[in-house]
């Protein structure tokens, strides 16, 4: 049996005005993302991260940190650091009575930093014991730990083991011909020693201070290595000398500038303006973005980069949202998270939200973390000079305005065509 000629087509203009409309719908979701604000700055409670939260612990319950894991050597351990350091920033934005929930989650991330499965990819024979990354790491989460909890009424055991294990990490530094101590044997990278020497920082305004020369000494050495090529701390450094052996790149720095603020705000301040200068751009002209490689340098990418599309690393650019936020940099924070909410395909329903489909929780975990970013030591700092224009988003607004018209063009047409030939025949 044969369908009528047209019912085919009443079929087919149908099909195209559903296509037509789900198409100018996304294009209106995607403005509506673009316009809508997505932090909260350093004081406020950036919307949506709780939610975010629910979709990690549920993605950790069902193994995500193995399956980070096998993605890169840290997967493990950065998840659930990420996860109970989210958790401690968001904590801090809350009256003490309303913390309860975030010392139970951040603690429980810290035991499983100290579990074998935290510990199995490092090396208990480094100085620190298992190398200064676990070291570091697990130090601030801890010292987070602390500062949630009432100056008077810290539990004792974790006050003693922060004091501990602040001192293994001092006197390593204190120790070592290098500012920079190794993460696995014969390997070392500067951001892993800035986050441990960020957690003596903390150390000192929770407990009696006594690493103020151990962080002096660690600054003076720092400022006689930087990458010749940048003027910024260099990615990848000699664990016995500190030298420099690869050039500043983006999936460090963008670490590196949220943590140097709580360390030397003067210092932080001359780092991250040479930062952006160096890494900011805007791939297409749409949006702003950070790339894995200075301007002018292009490399390959890797487990810490990820893919590098036109040279930008997706990881990098998340986490410089944070670093922008501690810096005062609220523009750049606004596009960078603004930017995030268009290209990051976030679902959301009253409970949980994700990225990407929650495909790989690792971004949700550092975009969660980075929309949380306040300074724990320091003062805000005054702002930079802004570098993103106010009209940022006006190239991919006018895209996304373009695919929502498009669709309706052919049909705008006909009418047009039609209406030509009656007003012709009534004349």
């Amino acid at each position: 049996m044969s369908v009528p000629p047209s019912r085919v087509r009443r079929t087919l203009r149908w099909s195209r005005r559903l296509a037509a409309v789900a198409i100018s719908l996304c294009a209106l979701a995607g403005a509506g993302r673009l316009l809508v604000p997505a932090t909260a700055g350093p004081t406020g409670e950036p919307p949506g991260v709780e939610r975010q939260l629910t979709f990690l612990r549920a993605a950790l319950g069902a193994g995500a940190g193995d399956d980070a894991q096998r993605l890169f050597p840290e997967g493990y351990f950065f998840l659930h650091a990420l996860y109970g350091l989210t958790w401690a920033e968001l904590g801090m934005r809350r009256p003490a009575g309303e913390r309860p929930v975030a010392l139970r989650e951040a603690r429980w991330a810290l035991a499983r930093l100290e579990s074998p499965a935290g510990r199995a990819p490092f090396s208990p024979d480094l100085t620190p014991a298992y190398g200064v990354f676990h070291r570091g790491w697990s130090n601030l989460l801890r010292g987070q730990v602390l500062s949630l909890q009432p100056a008077g009424r810290r539990d004792p055991a974790e006050t003693r083991r922060f004091a501990d294990d602040s001192a293994a990490l001092g006197a390593a530094f204190d120790a070592a011909a290098s500012p920079y101590l190794a993460a696995y044997p014969g390997q070392a990278w500067p951001v892993d020693s800035t986050v441990a020497i960020a957690s003596l920082r903390l150390h000192d305004t929770l407990l009696p201070a006594r690493f103020a020369r151990t962080t002096e000494r660690w600054l003076q050495e720092v400022r006689r290595r930087l990458d010749p090529r940048t003027g910024l701390l260099p990615h990848q450094a000699d664990p016995d000398t500190g030298d420099p052996i690869e050039v500043a790149r983006g999936s460090s720095q963008s670490l590196i500038q949220r943590f140097l603020v709580d360390i030397d705000p003067a210092f932080a301040g001359e780092q991250y303006v040479r930062f952006r200068d160096r890494f900011l751009a805007t791939p297409l002209g749409l949006g702003p973005a950070v790339r894995e490689y200075p301007h002018g340098m292009d490399g390959p990418g890797d487990v810490d980069s990820g893919p590098l599309p036109l040279g930008i690393s997706l990881s990098a650019t998340a986490v410089t949202l944070g670093a922008a936020q501690v810096h005062g940099d609220a523009p750049l924070a606004g596009a960078l998270a603004g930017y995030g909410e268009f290209a990051g395909l976030p679902f959301g329903t009253p409970w949980a939200k994700r990225y990407a489909f929650g495909l790989l929780p690792i971004g949700d975990a550092f975009l969660a973390w980075s929309k949380t970013a306040r300074p724990w030591v320091a003062a805000l700092p005054a702002p930079p000079p802004a570098v993103v224009s106010p009209w940022w988003r006006v190239p991919l607004l006018s895209i996304l305005s373009l695919l929502g018209v498009l669709p309706w063009l052919p049909a705008l047409v006909r009418r047009r065509r039609l209406y030509k030939v009656d007003h012709s025949v009534i004349t």
